[in-house]
């Protein structure tokens, strides 16, 4: 039944959204428009997914790759998720949390993350939503967040925005909580 109010939908030409629950947790998979002369009826469901399903899958798992390797301070294999040129920004005033701003190219992550992964461990992650669309991926992520130097731990969401480059991340766009952040440290 969701494939067909899908393909009814599309044919409108109205956004459409798919959603998949399972397991007892609701996931957004894609947001769509399809022109009306659009052969949705006949389109295979991937398609109805937001794309190729391999590359969505892949850029999925380079991510995921990534999230372990934070959580396990592996500040190399966290390093060789993003391409060489590749840009991480963490959101937010400067002026406030020095901790913000964008960092780029290989020497310069592995010297940031070394330095994130040092002064905040990621004790659990649970992916609330992902969204894929082409070369892009959204992801909405509530994380339990350990400051080491102080020893205190805190509860957090996430919002990560990624853009792939020949299978790498290009460009990490991090908005977190930058307030609660800066209370933590003080």
């Amino acid at each position: 039944m969701p494939r067909l109010a899908a393909a009814l939908l599309a044919a409108a030409r109205l956004p459409v959204i798919v959603v998949n629950v399972a397991g007892g947790s609701t996931r957004i998979t894609a947001l769509m428009i399809l022109p009306l002369h659009a052969k949705v009826a006949n389109l295979p469901w991937y398609m109805l997914q937001g794309g190729d399903m391999g590359q969505r899958e892949e850029m999925l798992d380079v991510i995921r790759n990534a999230y372990a390797a934070r959580r396990d301070g592996d500040v190399e294999g966290l390093v060789t998720a993003f391409h060489p040129e590749g840009v991480f920004t963490l959101t937010g005033d400067k002026s406030a949390l020095a901790l913000t701003g964008s960092m780029e190219g290989h020497p310069t992550l592995r010297a940031a993350f070394g330095q994130f992964i040092a002064d905040f461990g990621f004790e659990s992650r649970e992916i609330l939503a992902e969204l894929v669309d082409g070369d892009r991926v959204a992801v909405h992520s509530r994380v339990v967040v350990r400051y080491n130097p102080g020893g205190k731990t805190f509860s957090t969401e996430i919002l990560d925005l990624f853009r792939f480059q020949d299978g790498k991340i290009a460009e990490l766009i991090e908005f977190a909580d930058t307030a609660q952040i800066k209370a933590m440290i003080s």
